[in-house]
């Protein structure tokens, strides 16, 4: 599919999509235990993988304007057929740890899967008395995990993705033992992992968090009933950098405080000069544009964040630095060369460093871009066609993953936009 963008004017105000990543975490923590409601989830492709599994481990989901769930009461069933996570890699992680609760079970996705790194959850989870391990034995997906997990000491290395980390505490209060887990080197994205960790305290789980090293009793039970999915800044993002970049003034809705750590984009766009002000208690988050300069961003706790800065740091006055960035090359895709190439053909003065970006902002022409079939490359490389418009996406069909409004979203805020 391809989206061809114009340059465009924004006005007025939208929902923010739910968050996916609370939705994941939602739907499989209310499946392992006796069950309940989520209301206000996301469904997209993402999440949807997410319910598949959890139905393959033996929960009963009900979709319709709320999920509704008959959990498995802490017994994950072992799956009839193979897990197809599709692009998920949230999927592939969390529900690689709650295999290893079952018999066994293998799990794999699309090609884009196939490529991402798993090593250092596989050794936790064998290191936790499972048997886990790649079919093609280099750390990637299809991936076979036998269980039982029995519990013991793990040392994780932190620095490829917090969703080892959300995987085990998740798994990890159904041992037959306490559970240890020490992080080696600096833990990246460690807003993800607080966010697993305050779901499931909402679901009765206790865990014993610490700097470099997490506890988890076992024996424990899962009891989230109810759930009401937030707002996700993610997603938001790219209509927050839209309507700075295009001088446009927009409201986001439904942008209540969380542990996301990409709301961190307020902070950006305000130091870019962007005019941001948050209503905490209603929600309301309102963007207007003006004139940006550059700033210096350490992406360590938001990658997810990337490529939106990229696309920001383009069109901004001045130089944008990029640091602490190395882990959103095990995205979709490399996202660290990705925006570096596609915002180079629109004539960004834009270089790759190993752990991130230099980016000197200027003027982007309009140009046919790839979107990497990865949802916020696609999203990003929108943003930034329409400030330099006569902009054509390949791959749009790919904010399916997390997005599915996007463009019709965009629309009605006054987007120039044609998918075909």
């Amino acid at each position: 599919m391809i989206a061809r963008v114009q340059r465009s004017h924004l006005s007025g105000a939208l929902f923010a999509p739910p968050s996916k990543s609370y939705t994941h975490r939602a739907v499989l923590i209310t499946s392992l235990g006796p069950g309940g409601s989520i209301k206000r989830p996301l469904l997209s492709a993402d999440t949807r993988a997410t319910i598949s599994a959890s139905q393959a481990f033996g929960a009963e989901i009900d979709v319709d304007q709320e999920v509704k769930i008959g959990g498995v009461a802490d017994r994950p069933r072992t799956p009839e057929d193979v897990i197809n996570v599709l692009n998920s890699g949230t999927t592939l992680r969390f529900c690689s740890a709650v295999a290893a609760l079952t018999d066994g079970a293998v799990l794999t996705g699309d090609a884009s899967i196939r490529s991402r790194p798993n090593e250092p959850l596989l050794s936790c989870l064998s290191d936790l008395g499972a048997q886990a391990f790649s079919i093609r034995n280099n750390g990637k997906a299809p991936l076979v995990v036998r269980g039982k997990m029995k519990g013991g000491t793990a040392h994780l290395n932190g620095s490829v993705s917090s969703q080892f980390l959300s995987a085990l505490l998740i798994a990890s209060p159904l041992s037959e033992k306490d559970t240890r887990i020490v992080i080696d080197g600096e833990l990246k994205s460690r807003p993800y992992a607080e966010m697993t960790i305050d779901m499931l305290a909402e679901a009765g789980i206790r865990i014993e968090a610490g700097a470099k090293e997490f506890i988890v009793p076992a024996g424990q039970s899962f009891r989230l009933k109810g759930y009401t999915i937030p707002g996700d800044f993610s997603s938001s993002s790219y209509p927050m950098a839209a309507a700075a970049l295009t001088g446009s003034e927009v409201t986001i809705r439904g942008m209540l405080p969380s542990r996301q750590g990409d709301s961190a984009i307020i902070d950006i766009l305000r130091r870019m000069g962007a005019e941001v002000s948050w209503d905490k208690e209603k929600g309301d988050l309102r963007v207007k544009g003006g004139e940006l300069k550059g700033v210096d961003v350490d992406a360590g706790r938001t990658p997810d964040l990337v490529p939106t800065i990229a696309v920001l740091g383009a069109l901004a006055k001045g130089k944008t630095t990029v640091f602490n960035a190395e882990h959103v090359r095990h995205k979709e895709t490399d996202r660290l060369h990705a925006m570096a190439v596609e915002l180079s053909k629109m004539g960004a003065d834009i270089r790759e460093r190993p752990d991130g970006l230099e980016i000197e902002g200027g003027k982007l022409h309009g140009a046919k871009v790839h979107g990497h079939h990865d949802h916020r490359i696609v999203m990003a490389l929108a943003v930034a066609g329409m400030v330099a418009g006569d902009t054509e996406i390949d791959t749009a069909e790919s904010v399916d993953v997390s997005y599915p409004g996007f463009f019709t979203e965009m629309e009605g805020l006054g987007a120039e936009v044609e998918i075909g």
